[in-house]
């Protein structure tokens, strides 16, 4: 497997981010039924906050020369902090590349975590389920809570723990 690489994002990443940014939606779309705006695009407020709002932070990760994810950590200015939108590229999935890429993100910001997925996308569920065993032991907490704005989307699934 080619080296891996996982740093903050900057100016230069703005190009690859964007490009990277509907795969993450288009993802997504399968579990939530979210669909392209008109224009054939993808909402892009979380994307805009990672790239320029100072209590966010956006990492790209790398497999040698190649772009194969991102993660966007809000709450920087706060206690706890968020993974707001984490993603691994199809072709890199299931080669311990995106754990090793979320604890490089994790290391990167110590302190109390909070991330979410949804129940239905069995992979992320078994993922983020072991990220916070391999982080944090049984030191972890999991919750239901409801998607702001959204009832009629199902509850999202959040873990929360410790990494420091």
């Amino acid at each position: 497997m080619a080296e891996l690489a996982v740093r903050r994002a900057g100016a230069d990443d703005r190009d690859v981010l964007e490009r990277l940014w509907p795969l993450f939606l288009h993802d997504l779309s399968e579990f939530r039924g979210v669909l392209p705006n008109p224009d054939g695009t993808y909402r892009r407020e979380w994307l805009e906050s990672a790239l320029g709002d100072a209590t966010w932070a956006a990492h790209l990760v790398r497999s040698g020369d190649r772009p194969v994810g991102f993660a966007f950590v809000r709450a920087l200015d706060s206690e706890v902090r968020v993974l707001n939108s984490f993603f691994v590229v199809r072709g890199a999935r299931r080669s311990g590349l995106g754990l090793r890429a979320v604890r490089s993100v994790l290391t990167a910001h110590p302190g109390r975590w909070e991330i979410a997925f949804q129940e239905e996308n069995a992979g992320a569920a078994r993922f983020w389920r072991r990220v916070a065993r391999e982080v944090a032991g049984d030191a972890w907490t999991e919750e239901r809570r409801p998607v702001p704005g959204k009832p009629e989307l199902p509850a999202n699934t959040w873990v929360a723990f410790d990494a420091r």
